[in-house]
C-alpha cells in the first residue's frame, strides 16, 4: 500500500491524466445511455435501411391504391424530406425489383405526386428527442473533455522534457544489485570466507531502488535476508535527493531485522534527521570503505561502502548521494554461540573487487 501510495505521489501528472480521462469517459456514457440517450423523432422513409425502405414504400402504394388519399401518401412518404428526383428513383427501382401489381401501384403513385418535378425545400430536419439545448449541452461537455484531455497530456509531456533536461547524467541509468563469489585473496580472519556475497549500487534518480538477497545454505535451507533500500530524501523535486540508506539483516530464527542507517554528511551533523532516523536504526556515517556490521542470532552481514559519490545540485553541499555502491558479506554463525546486537568493530582487511 505505501509503495502504491509513493507511485501517485510521484506520478500526479499522469494519476490525475488517466483519473480525468476515465472519469470523463464514464460521464458521457451515463449521460448518454441513461440520462438523455438519443431518440429520433419527425424521421422519413429516406432515413430507412433500404430493405425496410422498399418494403414501406410497397405499403404506402398499397394503400393509396385502395383509398386514393393523395396528402395522407404524400405525408406517410415526408416528400419534403427527400432529394429532388430522389423519391422517383427509389419507387421505380422497388417496381423494377418486384413488378405485376405492385409495380402498377409504385408507378401510380408516383404519377400522381407529379415526383418527377423539383421537390420543395424541406421545412424541418428529423431531430434528436430530448431537445436541442441538452444536445448542445452533452457537446459542449464532450469537447470540454477533449481539451482538457489535450491539455493534460501536452502539460505531462512538457514536464517530462524538463525533467530529463535537468536531470544529471548519471541519473538516466539504472542501479545494479547482484550476487558474487567471495573474493578469492581476501584476508577475512579466524570465521573464513563468508557463507555469500552481493553486491548493489544506487544511482540518483532509481527512486524505487530497494533490493533484497536471500540468504541460503547450500543445501536450499532459507537463513534469512538482506538488504538496502532508501530510508531519507530531501525535498520533493524528482529525482528524489536521498540523504540516507537502510542496511538491515532479517534472521529466521531470530525473527527480528536489524537495521542500521547510512546517512550523507549533511544528515548525520542536522540534529533534526538524526532525531527523525533514530527509530529506524543506529546512525552511522557514510564513508568509503567502512565497514558495517549486523548480527543476530545466527547471522552476521559486514557491509562495506565500496563506491560512494554526493550528487550536485541546489542542495546543500553533502546532503545527497548521487551513487552508493554497497558489498554485503554474509556469515552464518553456529546457533549456539550467538552473536550480540549490532554493533560496528573493526575487521580485518579485505579486498573489495566489482
Amino acid at each position: 500500500m505505501g509503495t502504491i501510495l509513493e507511485i501517485v505521489q510521484q506520478r500526479k501528472t499522469l494519476v490525475a491524466l488517466i483519473g480525468g480521462g476515465v472519469l470523463g469517459l464514464l460521464l458521457g456514457l451515463v449521460m448518454g445511455w441513461v440520462i438523455w440517450p438519443v431518440e429520433w423523432t419527425n424521421a422519413t422513409p429516406s432515413h430507412l435501411r433500404s430493405d425496410y425502405r422498399s418494403g414501406y414504400l410497397r405499403w404506402v402504394a398499397e394503400q393509396y391504391a385502395i383509398d386514393g388519399d393523395q396528402d395522407l401518401a404524400r405525408g406517410r412518404l415526408g416528400v419534403e424530406f427527400w432529394e429532388e428526383g430522389e423519391l422517383a428513383q427509389e419507387l421505380d427501382k422497388v417496381a423494377e425489383t418486384h413488378g405485376g401489381q405492385e409495380a402498377i401501384n409504385l408507378r401510380a403513385l408516383a404519377t400522381v405526386l407529379e415526383l418527377g418535378s423539383p421537390a420543395p425545400p424541406p421545412s424541418e430536419e428529423p431531430s434528436e428527442g430530448g431537445g436541442g439545448l441538452w444536445s448542445s449541452v452533452i457537446k459542449v461537455c464532450g469537447v470540454g473533455l477533449l481539451v482538457v484531455a489535450c491539455v493534460g497530456g501536452i502539460v505531462y509531456l512538457v514536464g517530462r522534457v524538463r525533467s530529463r533536461q535537468t536531470a544529471s547524467p548519471v541519473s538516466a541509468r539504472l542501479g545494479i544489485s547482484r550476487e558474487r563469489a567471495p573474493v578469492a585473496d581476501a584476508v577475512w580472519g579466524a570465521e573464513g570466507a563468508p557463507l555469500v556475497q552481493f553486491v548493489t549500487t544506487y544511482v540518483a534518480g532509481d527512486d524505487h531502488y530497494d533490493p533484497s538477497f536471500s540468504i541460503e545454505l547450500e543445501n536450499g535451507e532459507f537463513m534469512g535476508e538482506c538488504g538496502v533500500g532508501i530510508s531519507e530524501t530531501l525535498g520533493v523535486s524528482a529525482p528524489s535527493k536521498v540523504t540516507a540508506f537502510e542496511v538491515w539483516l532479517f534472521d529466521k530464527s531470530d525473527i527480528r531485522t536489524v537495521t542500521k542507517v547510512l546517512m550523507s554528511d549533511y544528515a548525520f551533523n542536522d540534529e533534526a534527521l538524526r532525531a527523525k532516523l533514530a527509530p529506524k536504526g543506529e546512525p552511522v556515517l557514510a564513508n568509503l570503505n567502512k565497514d558495517v556490521t549486523l548480527g543476530t542470532k545466527t547471522l552476521r552481514v559486514e557491509a562495506r561502502i565500496a563506491e560512494m559519490e554526493y550528487g550536485a545540485g541546489d542542495m546543500p553541499s553533502n546532503s545527497f548521494f548521487g551513487k552508493l555502491t554497497v558489498d554485503l558479506a554474509v556469515w552464518v554463525l553456529p546457533e549456539q554461540e550467538g552473536v550480540a546486537p549490532a554493533v560496528d568493530f573493526d575487521m580485518p582487511a579485505r579486498s573489495s573487487v566489482m
